[in-house]
């Protein structure tokens, strides 16, 4: 199921209702109003009216409860550059999955009857080098605590195209197992692919028309879900829409939410987080 962007917002709202009785002496029908079916937007609309006070070290004295206005804003902060990193790793994904879309293309392209089997040991090896390279640079992504943890168009990415060349129906009709009986297979825990010529080797002895086959139907298999995967409305886009209108609601609406809050703590991004959010401001950059 996709997320929408008032499901990416509603992070913060559920966070702001907890603590909303606290900080503004809500009553009872007052947080009836401000369930967690409503937007943040929403949300804040309903209590922002006639709500401002002096900060003071990042805080709003004029709460109830001054720290958890603090620890709000903080969130938030947090939560934007988050959304940043996010945005900007899935645009480099979005990017990498055209790369493999087209190398899928290119290998049943380059593959017929005709070509040596030299060759077909050189296609397969250069796609097996450009998948490694997806793996690379985006596999720790969606490992726990990486920056796409979590994040479905992410992790459902990795997991179709690691499926394109699991599946053992590629070639079924002449006798080929998938990409496996050719030497191809995906090492469960660096989930980066193997390719063990050999086995291509005995395979094109024994039944050429059968890998030449196999290779055409794995191609352009693995370069439709390619394509689906970053077309507009699916997986990879939505995304990034999603966050960036929260991105957009955060930035319009930060003066409102400072005034309610307080300043909060700057958030703080290091190691890939801090390259993926330099990428992101220098991509918007308006100068």
């Amino acid at each position: 199921m996709n997320v929408s962007a008032n499901d990416i917002l509603l992070q913060l709202a559920d966070f702001r209702n907890q603590a909303l009785n606290t900080l503004l002496g809500t009553t009872s029908e007052d947080s009836k109003k401000t369930s967690s079916s409503s937007s943040f937007s929403q949300i804040l609309d309903s209590k922002m009216a006639g709500t401002t006070g002096s900060s003071t070290n990042g805080m709003n004295m004029s709460l109830n409860d001054p720290a958890s206005g603090y620890n709000m804003m903080s969130f938030i902060n947090n939560s934007e550059v988050q959304f940043k990193a996010q945005y900007s790793e899935l645009s480099a994904m979005d990017t990498a999955v055209g790369t493999l879309e087209t190398a899928g293309q290119q290998l049943g392209d380059k593959v017929d009857a005709s070509t040596s089997n030299s060759d077909i040991k050189a296609q397969l090896q250069g796609f097996v080098d450009q998948y490694n390279s997806w793996i690379d640079r985006f596999g720790g992504d969606v490992k726990s605590g990486g920056i796409l943890d979590g994040v479905q168009a992410g992790e459902a990415s990795m997991f179709e195209l690691e499926q394109n060349i699991n599946n053992i129906f590629n070639g079924a009709a002449d006798g080929i197992h998938g990409m496996g009986d050719l030497g191809i297979t995906i090492d469960p825990t660096t989930k980066r692919a193997t390719f063990d010529s050999s086995r291509l080797d005995s395979a094109l002895a024994n039944n050429k028309t059968g890998v030449v086959n196999a290779i055409d139907q794995f191609s352009a298999n693995f370069a439709k879900s390619a394509d689906l995967l970053n077309d507009d409305g699916n997986f990879i886009h939505n995304a990034m829409d999603n966050r960036s209108r929260a991105i957009s609601y955060i930035e319009n609406n930060k003066t409102s939410l400072q005034a309610e809050f307080g300043t909060g703590a700057t958030a703080s991004a290091t190691g890939q987080v801090a390259q993926a959010l330099a990428a992101y401001e220098k991509a918007h950059s308006t100068t």
